[in-house]
């Protein structure tokens, strides 16, 4: 499968689907609220997560594109999918609603919120189905080696630095409307934090942990990222900004190094994505 040279998978971006703060229009931001079960997807957001999978399903695997031939053609081949998702209730219940239409086993022992440790001891890659892997997962701080004998064909991963941007106390349980503030203030100083929040700059901070976490433990896949809004806006402006960045030797961390400046990162409403929206980046 071909991926961009600087990149070892490929990526597709989700928007969570409508939310119950989004009908509420309320900003959850903080971690605290943002996993409450309350706080998950409206009716309307769960019918755009199945219509999100459905179209994800018809990827064509070797364009990257949605063709609405490739379900009796050529769809992605499911084994090499991985669905990393934010631990805000929102984004699991899309991440699953997704998985379920994939028919991927969401909730198996070997998907419960794991994160690998892969080092040169133990292998790398996709985890394919029918196969006997060994590796390393660290479960709640403790180191485990974990035989994984015919495991399921998709390991989806909860990524806490793919979790919403925190906008600041003040601006917690607030209006959408306070939105166009941040976002102005974006545009000038993308360096600059809310009030007690995160700044754009802090966000590719730990998006750029996320992409190297990913990368190091899965080759050759299609990455599923199952996200917010601003998350996913600034993901796909420092990857675009990356792609372009090609300098010999460079490696992905290098690249959003050189890329995080205030022309680059200030720019990062021009990728939105409506909610339910699954978008191909890279």
């Amino acid at each position: 499968m071909a991926t961009s040279s600087f990149l070892g998978n490929r990526y597709w971006v989700l928007r969570h689907g409508k939310s119950i703060p989004n009908e509420m229009n309320l900003i959850v931001s903080s971690m605290e609220n943002g996993t409450l079960e309350e706080y998950s997807l409206a009716p309307e957001g769960v019918n755009q997560a199945q219509l999100a999978g459905e179209l994800f399903q018809k990827v064509d695997s070797n364009k990257g594109e949605i063709n609405v031939q490739a379900l009796t053609e050529k769809k992605i081949p499911i084994e090499n999918v991985r669905i990393c998702y934010s631990p805000f209730s929102r984004t699991s219940h899309t991440a699953k609603v997704v998985a379920s239409v994939l028919d991927i086993p969401f909730d198996g022992p070997q998907c419960k919120a794991c994160y690998p440790i892969l080092t040169d001891s133990f292998p790398r890659g996709c985890l394919k189905g029918g196969q006997t892997f060994v590796t390393c997962y660290s479960f709640e701080g403790d180191v485990k080696i974990i035989v994984l004998n015919q495991c399921a064909n998709v390991l989806s991963n909860v990524v806490e630095d793919l979790r919403e941007r925190f906008f600041g106390p003040s601006l917690e349980l607030s209006s959408h409307d306070m939105y166009s503030v941040i976002w102005a203030l974006d545009e000038k100083y993308p360096f600059v934090k809310p009030e007690g929040g995160e700044s754009v700059l802090d966000v590719v901070s730990r998006l750029t942990e996320a992409l190297i976490t990913i990368e190091s433990g899965f080759q050759g896949c299609t990455i599923l990222v199952v996200s917010h809004g601003d998350p996913l806006q600034i993901l796909q402006t420092i990857l675009h900004a990356a792609k372009e960045h090609d300098r010999p030797n460079c490696d992905l961390a290098s690249r959003i190094e050189a890329v995080k400046v205030p022309p680059v990162l200030s720019q990062h409403r021009k990728y939105a994505l409506l909610t339910g929206e699954l978008r191909a980046v890279i």
